[in-house]
């Protein structure tokens, strides 16, 4: 790990020791966390910035690995033991990794249409694609973006406070996410290597059936139920790729009902 790589954490619920670690997905950042953690206000709930994300350090290396370390030792820092982890998309990547990793801080994955073990052709027309156009001319084309792609379904009042938080003016005259295009892009290769599963953890992945195409393959799932048995459950919810911010409520449900297994 970088001796640069602080995270700068969002924090909801009670004060005290951490009870649910939130992981946001690419280009994202923790504060998206905060409608789900409203519905869950009981539970201390820590939120990350990801390296190279919102206030977080942008310093190199960029890499899955180096997020699991930085969380591991978020997470020795600020919880009594082995916590629950909720994560979308790239975040379910990074949660499988440390749930494999450090299965002694872990105690339950609750993964929302996670992206892990993707096609490489896949990935790179997609990099090649934001290489081509990092930023906005202004903030209505980003904002297009999002309501005619993965925000389709999202409450247009959470979308405006996204982009009054999460899009910055650059020197350039243009409008841009509050990321590191670099580390971005050496991400969208991260969700390329192969699936990894955890030990023993169990776990719920929510799979958003309007995502297209799919980022929730089959070998994930049937790796996780041949993995851990009747410690994996499946749950289909009707909506596009931004689950915890169109389904808040559901997506914090789902979170309870993870926990009462344990």
């Amino acid at each position: 790990m970088n001796p640069g790589h602080r995270l700068h954490v969002h924090r909801y619920g009670p004060d005290g020791p951490v009870g649910l670690l939130a992981v946001h997905g690419l280009t994202g950042h923790g504060a998206r966390w905060r409608y789900v953690a409203e519905h869950l206000p009981d539970i201390a709930v820590a939120a990350p910035d990801l390296i190279g994300h919102g206030h977080s350090s942008w310093a190199a290396p960029w890499t899955i690995d180096a997020n699991v370390t930085a969380l591991a030792a978020l997470l020795e820092g600020t919880a009594d033991g082995p916590v629950p982890v909720v994560a979308h998309s790239f975040g379910g990547a990074i949660a499988l990794h440390l749930a494999a990793a450090r299965p002694d801080l872990v105690n339950a994955l609750v993964l929302l249409d996670p992206a892990i073990g993707l096609d490489g052709e896949w990935m790179a027309t997609i990099a090649a694609a934001m290489l081509a156009s990092p930023d906005y001319p202004d903030a209505a084309e980003a904002r297009a973006e999002k309501e005619n792609g993965a925000w389709s379904d999202v409450d247009p009042e959470l979308l405006d406070i996204e982009l009054d938080e999460h899009l910055i003016a650059l020197p350039t005259g243009r409008v841009g996410w509050r990321i590191s295009v670099p580390a971005v892009m050496s991400y969208w290769s991260e969700l390329a290597r192969p699936i990894v599963l955890p030990h023993s953890t169990p776990t719920t992945l929510v799979r958003a059936t309007r995502t297209s195409p799919p980022y929730v393959e089959e070998a994930l799932i049937d790796g996780l139920r041949t993995r851990l048995g009747p410690n994996f459950h499946l749950a289909d919810l009707d909506c596009n790729h931004m689950v915890d911010q169109a389904h808040p409520a559901e997506a914090a449900a789902v979170i309870r009902t993870q926990l009462a297994r344990r």
